[in-house]
């Protein structure tokens, strides 16, 4: 089970990175409820690199707030490649931000299916430099362990691929 503790270590390391490259990031959630937006926020002086985030729960909420399409959310479900890629470029340009993580996955214990059991987490990275990333992740757990191992990765990802290779 991951910590607390090392949620927070990882908000610390991510926060001073972004201070370091004087960026901002944002944060479309839909899994992880907020709990991403939370641990950022949960470091005094966050809001230095943290303005705002997105809790899109529903897909009726991925649409009006981050402009996913209908067809990507009917064609290929919420829990998508595409619709990450959309939640991600959708918070970029509605936080007018640097980079912005988004999530999208079967936290349990209901909802999963045959191709997207429990524990399937898409995530999407953009950056407005133009970097777009998506990866699939299956995480194992109850829907606690499922949310706070997306959380942890979601950091790692940011902190390990966009921001340690940013100028």
């Amino acid at each position: 089970m991951i910590s607390d503790r090392v949620l927070s270590e990882l908000s610390e390391q991510t926060g001073k990175e972004l201070l370091r490259l004087q960026r901002q990031v944002t944060a479309a959630e839909s899994c992880t409820g907020g709990w991403i937006a939370k641990v950022f926020t949960d470091i005094s002086g966050s809001s230095a690199w943290f303005e705002r985030g997105f809790v899109t729960y529903s897909n009726e909420a991925k649409q009006q707030m981050l402009g996913v399409s209908a067809a990507s959310l009917n064609t290929f479900g919420a829990v998508s490649e595409a619709v990450v890629r959309e939640m991600a470029s959708g918070a970029l340009a509605a936080a007018h931000a640097d980079y912005a993580i988004s999530v999208s996955g079967i936290a349990g214990p209901d909802g999963g299916t045959q191709e997207k059991p429990v524990g399937t987490v898409w995530f999407g990275f953009a950056s407005a430099a133009g970097e777009v990333a998506a990866i699939r992740q299956h995480f194992q757990g109850d829907r606690d362990a499922v949310r706070r191992q997306s959380v942890a990765f979601s950091l790692n990802y940011l902190l390990n691929e966009f921001l340690k290779n940013s100028a």
